[in-house]
Formats: structure tokens, sequence, C-alpha cells
């Protein structure tokens, strides 16, 4: 699983529907891996920070391309060549280090 799917399906909680492609079952749309872009588009990036604020986690921005994010359980620091690229590193270590039977997210 790379960095854009594992942070789809287990931040965002969208559904694999096929490679390439997941299901948003909350707006009840499909989404194509050329539609989100997070390490690329600041937009895209942003979603994922609004997603894990609404886990609890607290977003620090460390710098012009270096993020934090932390609750209780979690502490990800990681840093890009831009913003965008440092929040999905970021959000790509917690989705990583949950497992697809934990689905905490």
């Amino acid at each position: 699983m790379n960095k854009t799917d594992s942070i789809a399906r287990r931040i965002l909680g969208w559904k694999l529907y096929s490679t390439g492609k997941w299901y948003n079952h909350e707006k009840g749309v499909f989404i194509n891996e050329q539609e989100f872009q997070p390490q690329s588009n600041l937009d895209h990036a942003m979603l994922i920070v609004k997603r894990l604020e609404d886990y609890g986690y607290q977003y620090t921005l460390k710098g012009d391309s270096e993020v934090c994010f932390d609750n209780q359980f979690h502490h990800s620091c990681a840093a890009g060549n831009t913003l965008a690229e440092a929040i999905t590193n970021a959000a790509h270590l917690i989705a990583d280090q949950s497992s697809p039977a934990d689905e905490w997210l």
C-alpha cells in the first residue's frame, strides 16, 4: 500500500474500489488516484489535517515544511520539500502505525 492509498483508506476512511480508485461513502462519490494528490496539492493535504483534527490530533506547523500531529496515543512529525509533502509524510506515519484490522480511523 503506498502513502496516498494508506492515507485515503486508514485516515479518510475511503474504501478501495479498484486499483487507484476509492469510494467515499460519506459523499457517495468515487475518487480516482489522479483526483487526490496530497503530496503536491495543499488543499488535498489540508483534508487530511481536518480529518486528523476531527480524530483529536493537534496539528502543529514547525517551519515552512515540517509538521507534527499529536494526540494521547501518537506523536508523528515529518518534513518535506513542501508543506503538502510534510503533511502527507506525517499522516502516513500515523496511517502506517495502524493495521487494517485496527481501522481506528
